[in-house]
């Protein structure tokens, strides 16, 4: 009974100083993350708000949140070069916030973990110190106190302990900025706003004439993207009975390629898929304009797209330019295919990054190989595989030219890729078949943000039956939202 009784003091004392200890070390964590193309600084709170401090030039954003955990992003440097072009990218982001959202929600769940583990260990050094002291010397100590010049000695350090961690008598900072914050409406009444953003706030003051301007440019391109691309996700469901079902023994798969930072169409792309019956996706590369840091908001949207997908695949494009697109997919749990065989679902992929993307060209990690010279070492693998028994059926390119002599001396079923953004195929070669998707950004050039599609965009659905590729169905967009479904192509 007297050692339940220590057990539970224990329990109590390691409580009274780990969970104080926990709320000072979260409150004062942040991380460095990129958010909405910024390099960001995100910081708890516990004001159950999200508040975004968009530097000298844009009043600070802030919206109430369900929770009662905050956050305050601040925001850093973008590669955006004129405050116009950030808004538009606002703009676009948070017409499909989820990713961002994902992503911040993550980093403090993240904050909240450290700084239980760090709280918890602090928590048992009390009782550390207690049972390192032992009886005879607690003892000593005890008698000791009783002393008032020990006491005072004792008293005083403590009260030193708990300053030095608080720093009480460090005063807030002058702020240049009001610190009272309105909503839109109130803040901007000769602009109309949609309905949804009744609950966001902006930091009271002066609102320049420019300012307006910017909001208001902001506003219209955050309702057009928003109601273009869910418009286009509802209809899906309209020529749903338009797409091939699939048998029992059958696997579909998304084909998507050349996104271009339009995460508008990721909904739309896992619309169609789920209508179709499809357990995996494959990405064909060019997520992003330039493979730069600050895309990392597509990346984000394509992952949201497709939770929850048995198997996610992916080679990165041309415009993927150097390892982060790769690094990051990565760490997301997508599937690089990097020039080793991957098998899913019974299926036999090979895939490799585009060789202009990075100079990687890598045959693994030999540097500096040209286009045609990755894929001959593709098509010298490949068939390698099949005299050895060890067929691939499907292999994934960015641009189906690098695998076309691999198809057409006999050594695989089927590859497929993008980069034109255009659809050409299923196209017969050596007993096989190549497949270029047509851009699901809808990108003219290499850049889709905006509130509608630049061209036509395209997902495809491509069905394997026994680990064999056995057709290809494609979906179109057209530059008026409007969803059309395309034959089921055999491939036999």
């Amino acid at each position: 009974m007297l050692r339940l009784g220590r057990l539970a003091l224990a329990l109590v004392v390691w409580a009274l100083v780990a969970v104080p200890a926990w709320l000072l070390l979260f409150l004062h964590s942040s991380t460095e993350v990129v958010v909405a193309g910024h390099d960001a600084r995100v910081t708890p709170t516990l004001d159950s708000h999200a508040v975004l401090e968009t530097g000298p030039w844009l009043p600070d954003v802030r919206m109430p949140l369900e929770e009662p955990v905050g956050v305050r992003i601040v925001i850093g440097k973008t590669t955006a070069t004129t405050t116009s072009e950030v808004v538009a990218r606002y703009a676009a982001i948070a017409t499909h916030p989820s990713a961002e959202t994902r992503v911040v929600a993550r980093v403090v769940r993240d904050q909240a973990v450290d700084a239980a583990v760090r709280a918890a260990l602090v928590g048992l050094l009390p009782l550390a110190l207690w049972w390192l002291v032992g009886p005879v010397r607690r003892r000593e100590v005890l008698a000791a106190m009783r002393r008032p010049s020990y006491a005072v000695v004792g008293v005083g350090g403590l009260a030193l302990a708990v300053v030095a961690v608080t720093l009480p008598w460090r005063p807030d900072g002058e702020r240049v900025r009001e610190s009272t914050w309105l909503p839109l409406p109130q803040a901007l009444p000769e602009i109309s706003l949609p309905a949804d953003l009744a609950v966001v706030e902006i930091q009271g003051g002066v609102v320049t004439a420019q300012t307006r301007r910017l909001v208001a440019s902001a506003a219209d391109t955050y309702e057009k993207s928003r109601s273009f691309y869910t418009d286009v996700r509802d209809r899906v469901a309209d020529v749903a009975d338009e797409l091939r079902t699939p048998d029992k023994d059958e696997v579909v798969g998304v084909l998507v390629s050349d996104r271009h930072d339009n995460v508008g169409m990721d909904q739309v792309a896992r619309a169609i898929g789920d209508a179709a019956g499809a357990t995996l996706v494959i990405d064909a590369g060019d997520d992003t304009s330039t493979g730069s840091s600050w895309e990392a908001f597509s990346l984000d949207s394509l992952d949201s797209a497709f939770e929850g997908y048995d198997d996610r695949l992916f080679v990165a494009g041309n415009h993927d330019h150097g390892s982060f697109v790769a690094t990051y997919l990565r760490r997301l749990h997508w599937t690089h295919l990097d020039g080793s065989p991957t098998t899913v679902q019974g299926i036999r992929f090979l895939g490799v990054d585009d060789p202009r993307s990075s100079g990687l060209g890598n045959w693994r990690d030999e540097k500096g190989l040209s286009f045609a010279e990755v894929g001959a070492r593709l098509s010298e693998e490949v068939c390698r595989l099949d005299s050895s028994g060890d067929r691939i059926a499907t292999v994934v390119v960015h641009d189906a030219n690098l695998a076309k002599q691999a198809l057409a001396e006999g050594c695989t079923d089927l590859v497929v890729g993008g980069h034109l953004h255009v659809q050409r195929g299923p196209t017969p070669s050596g007993g096989g078949h190549s497949y270029t998707n047509g851009t699901t950004g809808g990108a003219a050039y290499a850049i889709a943000v905006g509130s509608k599609l630049r061209r036509e965009a395209e997902v495809s659905l491509v069905t394997w039956r026994g680990g064999k590729p056995v057709g290809i169905q494609p979906v179109l967009v057209d530059t008026t939202g409007l969803v059309s479904v395309g034959e089921y192509v055999p491939l036999g």
